[in-house]
């Protein structure tokens, strides 16, 4: 009887330890906390949620933040609501640090590597870049642009100054007022469009405002999947206008130092998404209408990476 006792003081000592264990262990995983941010458009809904995803499949428990514009995005990360984001790096050239040097703000390697040295200096990290380009764009309907002999903005500008009142213009408001979208835009072009020929409306209305033809132009983003699939065209910058906007992840340097390891856990991100698979994927959310989740974890998924 005395032995029967001992066993069972063993057994339940043993069973006693492995919940113990489970729980540090469990509240060890969940003590790896981050919060990811991500602006208001698709294809920042799909980084958020790609970081999400390779995050948690290396023992993570995230929290996504999504859905704003820069400005409010930014100053999260500054004062530690969010832990990272992915940020372009003609944004934080030309819109929060002012800068307009179109030798730097053109050239992919040296824009990232002034905006990744000027924000060291606030704490915040830049990791690898994503290598596509994802730069705003003016469109029209290709039939239209044809029709007019519009194939570049400077196209555009001679045709406004000439018909000053007959084509509406669609833009969103943070593209109208940030010092690379269109009020600096116009003045480097040398053209005005009369204000009551300008639209706004939020960036995902601009595409359906541009097929239905409400709107004859229309601000975009050049590895927007709806280019194509509506038969628009990009006008050509040929005056260079437009900085290089090629995505990385920013993240703060303390949440950097406490967990190295993200930097390794997004990079394959950085390795293999390229333009076209960014437009597919961006075109399966918008067009396809799947969804956000599904897409991410599915293209994650077709490159082994979960």
């Amino acid at each position: 009887m005395k032995t029967e006792i001992k066993r069972w003081a063993l057994v339940s000592f043993f069973l006693l330890g492995m919940v113990v264990v489970s729980i540090s262990c469990h509240k060890a995983v969940n003590d790896k906390k981050v919060i990811i941010g991500g602006k208001n458009f698709t294809e920042q809904y799909l980084l958020a949620e790609m970081g999400k995803n390779l995050m948690e499949n290396n023992g993570f428990f995230v929290e996504l933040k999504t859905g704003v514009g820069s400005s409010v995005i930014r100053q999260s990360l500054l004062k530690g609501q969010i832990d990272l984001y992915y940020e372009y790096t003609g944004t934080a050239y030309t819109v929060y640090y002012k800068q307009a040097d179109p030798h730097m703000m053109t050239n992919r390697t040296r824009c990232y590597e002034w905006v990744k040295e000027a924000d060291a200096r606030k704490g915040l990290i830049w990791l690898e870049s994503v290598p596509f380009n994802n730069s705003y764009t003016l469109m029209m309907r290709e039939e239209d642009a044809e029709r007019l002999g519009i194939s570049s903005i400077s196209d555009l500008s001679r045709y406004i100054n000439k018909y000053p009142e007959k084509l509406l213009i669609g833009v969103n408001a943070e593209f109208w007022e940030r010092p690379d979208g269109f009020k600096a835009l116009m003045s480097h072009y040398g053209f005005t469009v009369p204000y009551n020929s300008i639209k706004k409306m939020e960036s995902g209305l601009a595409y359906k405002a541009l097929q239905e033809e409400y709107v004859s132009v229309s601000m975009g983003f050049e590895t927007d999947g709806r280019i194509e699939a509506f038969g628009f065209i990009n006008l050509k910058d040929d005056k260079s206008f437009f900085p290089v906007y090629n995505p990385a992840p920013v993240i703060r340097k303390k949440v950097l130092d406490k967990y190295p390891e993200i930097q390794k856990i997004l990079e394959p991100i950085a390795e293999h998404l390229t333009t076209e698979e960014m437009r597919k994927l961006n075109a399966e959310v918008d067009i396809e209408k799947k969804q956000v989740e599904d897409v991410a974890a599915n293209w994650l998924k077709r490159k082994n990476l979960l």
